[in-house]
């Protein structure tokens, strides 16, 4: 029979390689945000208050009530996300993403 020695000495090698991993570290305060879209504008708003993208994505997805249409509206340094007229999320290029529960997050050691 094989000794199974070799197998699990290279698995603990490969976790002790990784257990020294850096810790992700967060702002304290997020960055300030662009005017931006707000959440619930309409696409006659966003075109009215910002103008023209440049570039207009088809819609992906409808046909179904619990997957309506998505669009996509690129502007420069960020796009919109409209589900049917409506916009739902502004991703800004470069930025981090909103944290949604900071109270649950704990500092680095």
């Amino acid at each position: 029979m094989r000794s199974i020695f070799p197998v699990v000495a290279a698995a603990f090698l490969i976790l002790a390689s990784s257990a020294g991993a850096e810790p992700l570290e967060i702002p304290a305060s997020p960055a300030s945000v662009a005017d931006v879209p707000a959440r619930g504008m309409s696409m006659s708003a966003v075109t009215a208050r910002y103008g023209e993208p440049t570039q207009r994505h088809a819609p992906v997805g409808g046909g179904h009530p619990k997957r309506p249409p998505i669009t996509r509206w690129d502007y420069d340094g960020y796009s919109v996300f409209f589900e049917n007229q409506t916009v739902i999320d502004v991703v800004v290029q470069g930025q981090m993403p909103p944290l949604q529960h900071m109270d649950e997050l704990s500092p680095a050691p």
